[in-house]
């Protein structure tokens, strides 16, 4: 059911698709899938001046808001492909949420942010509208030829070059390219027809998401109920998009009937109850729904031959923590550089591979942080549901336990494994080669600006505390780089440059003046000493940390031959950043979990008291007999009460 309320996308005619010519050279590129990873992939390599074909199946982006939080490094991306300012003028910009057991608030969490970042760390839009958003930025590049209707039916990897078949709407086509891009999403045809699958698990528990427009003035914020009295049983989900939309997921029962539960009939009876019971009183009208279920499954190599795989094609995560979207983005960021060096002739093919064991990488800490706040979401087994329950009741009294109803939202991801990665000095602390490089609030002579912008779209070096006679060496250690990483762009960044005694930190060159950041806050931040220099690839990743800025040097054969240096320790060794309290009841959750799974529903009690006893042995009787006190009272159902109260009252129910 549609009304005027909802983004309706604009449909285009069939493209006009010829073969490619025998005899010719074959396209650079091609890239299957025009949604949002294979778009900005395709507006990365136009940047970089390598001509793509986007080859749609569709006459059109996707419809309904699918995908709906769009994370801050996100954001970074747009604003290098030059579509960041459409979405931040009509995004709604968010950065905490609330959750409830029953009616009672029994978690509230603020994602990271500070008074240096240049964006929240989340903004709310549905996939269709950032999806016609790309589209129209495509339309401008004259590097990109976007072919709607052109649907794969097939295709050759001779080693050499990739042959597809096409279907259009004038009849078959075939395209001969040199590589081929499957962005074509979770049903990706082209990994079909490579004969691949994705291995790993399907979690239990299913959700039907839906779109409603639903005019009240409420904070955007993410709100989640654990079996509220309107939907005994369930979770609910709600997020607020542009426009007085609303975003509601709700998990229906494991014996239920899909077909039965997406009727109309049936979705507006189950929100009318959720939203009756938080004293709804304003009229909404349905206007798209769907049914999702969580997976964390992936190819084993994202690259084979000539074909290399993106986004969902190549990798799926849970939908909790909003990774999948934001984890394609990322895909496509990094595989725009490294493609179009491979297609320039500036590295070797090898480069590719850092891209698989990147993007690999990158889909086992999503599945790492998603699989846990799927399994509180969707528990699924007897274990996993006992626990669950017995952490929302003890939430509300011991915050300490709110810990595990985190949603882990996305955040950006590293490289540490890679093979292009520089590893670290001992001695180094903070940011690590491998890590992405926070955006950073910045004033040069007198100027707002922020880090990014500062070190361009390609690579940036950051020098930190460099005295004059050091600067000299640095400038033409950059000038060497940018010439051979052409098209990329090397820029050079002073960073609190010593100025021996000088009143402003000014330092001048004969031919070109470098920015100046006069900010202790930001070295401190990443943990740079004076005189180092960082290197930062064109995604916003470290890639080194030099304390001889001549080892700058090595950086253009490391990227050729797609690896770095040897010697050094990885980031990967070092400590797990994760407070060791929060570890610590993580490993009880999981382990208690999975005891009372094997235990069994008839052995599960006398296992529990079993442990007691065992537990009683290792802690004083007084403080033991104190815990159980707590556990049989939080164990008492004080929240019974299912009358309907004010949307935004003081009850906790807002």
């Amino acid at each position: 059911m549609t009304t005027s309320h909802y983004p309706q996308p604009t449909a285009y005619p069939p493209s006009v698709v010829a073969s490619t010519p025998p005899g010719a050279s074959p396209l650079p590129v091609v890239v299957v899938g025009a949604g949002p990873v294979g778009m900005t992939l395709a507006l990365g390599l136009a940047a970089r001046g390598i001509p793509v074909t986007v080859l749609e199946a569709a006459d059109h982006v996707s419809y309904g808001s699918r995908a709906i939080c769009i994370s801050r490094h996100s954001l970074e991306v747009a604003e290098r492909l030059g579509f960041a300012d459409r979405i931040e003028a009509v995004a709604l910009p968010w950065i905490g949420g609330r959750s409830y057991f029953r009616s009672t608030e029994v978690f509230t969490f603020r994602m990271p942010t500070g008074e240096h970042d240049v964006r929240p760390p989340m903004v709310n839009i549905g996939q269709c509208e950032l999806e016609q958003m790309i589209v129209d930025r495509l339309l401008t590049e004259p590097l990109v030829t976007l072919l709607w209707r052109a649907e794969v039916t097939g295709f050759d990897d001779s080693g050499e070059q990739v042959v597809l078949d096409l279907a259009t709407a004038d009849g078959p086509r075939q395209l001969r390219a040199a590589w081929v891009v499957a962005a074509d999403g979770g049903r990706s045809r082209m990994r079909e027809l490579a004969g691949l699958t994705l291995e790993g698990t399907s979690y239990e528990g299913r959700y039907v998401i839906a779109d409603i427009h639903w005019p009240v003035d409420l904070p955007v914020e993410r709100r989640v109920w654990f079996d509220p009295p309107s939907n005994p049983g369930s979770t609910v989900l709600m997020h607020k998009q542009p426009d007085d939309i609303w975003r509601i997921d709700y998990q229906i029962a494991a014996d239920a009937d899909p077909e039965a539960e997406l009727q109309v009939d049936r979705i507006t009876e189950r929100i009318t109850r959720h939203l009756d019971w938080l004293g709804n009183e304003v009229p909404w009208t349905l206007e798209w729904h769907g049914l999702y279920m969580a997976h964390a499954r992936a190819l084993d190599d994202f690259v084979h031959g000539r074909v290399v795989f993106a986004g969902d094609a190549a990798h799926l995560v849970p939908i909790f923590g909003v990774r999948g979207l934001n984890s394609g983005i990322e895909d496509a960021e990094t595989l725009a550089w490294m493609l179009a060096a491979v297609v320039d002739g500036r590295a070797d093919p090898a480069l590719l591979r850092a891209y698989a064991v990147e993007r690999r990488s990158a889909w086992e800490q999503n599945v790492a942080n998603a699989g846990k706040s799927t399994r509180f979401m969707t528990p699924g087994s007897d274990g996993h549901r006992v626990t669950r329950e017995a952490i929302l009741r003890l939430a509300a009294a011991y915050p300490d336990f709110g810990f595990l109803i985190n949603p882990r939202q996305s955040s950006a991801t590293h490289a540490h494994t890679s093979p292009l990665t520089w590893h670290a000095d001992e001695r180094a602390r903070g940011t690590l080669p491998g890590d992405p490089v926070p955006d950073w609030a910045v004033s040069v002579d007198g100027a707002d600006t922020t880090l990014n912008r500062l070190r361009g779209n390609g690579f940036g070096l950051l020098a930190f505390g460099t005295d004059t006679s050091g600067y000299a060496a640095l400038v033409a250690a950059e000038a060497r780089l940018a010439d051979a990483l052409a098209p990329e762009t090397c820029r050079l960044v002073l960073v609190n440059p010593r100025t021996d005694g000088a009143a402003a930190p000014v330092v001048t060159h004969p031919v070109v003046t470098h920015p100046v950041v006069a900010d202790l806050t930001l070295q401190r931040a990443l943990g740079a000493a004076d005189g180092e220099v960082f290197v930062v690839r064109p995604d916003g990743l470290l890639l080194a940390r030099l304390a001889d800025p001549t080892a700058l040097d090595g950086v253009p054969e490391s990227l050729r031959a797609g690896r770095a240096p040897a010697g050094g320790r990885m980031a990967a060794e070092w400590p797990d950043p994760t407070p060791p309290a929060e570890r610590h009841l993580e490993h009880l959750w999981l382990t208690l979990s999975r005891a009372l799974d094997t235990a069994g529903p008839q052995d599960r009690e006398g296992m529990l008291t079993r442990l007691v006893f065992l537990l009683g042995n290792l802690v004083p009787v007084n403080r033991l007999s104190s815990a159980i006190g707590s556990a049989v009272e939080r164990g008492k159902d004080k929240d019974t009460d299912a009358t309907a109260r004010p949307v935004g009252g003081d009850d906790g129910r807002r």
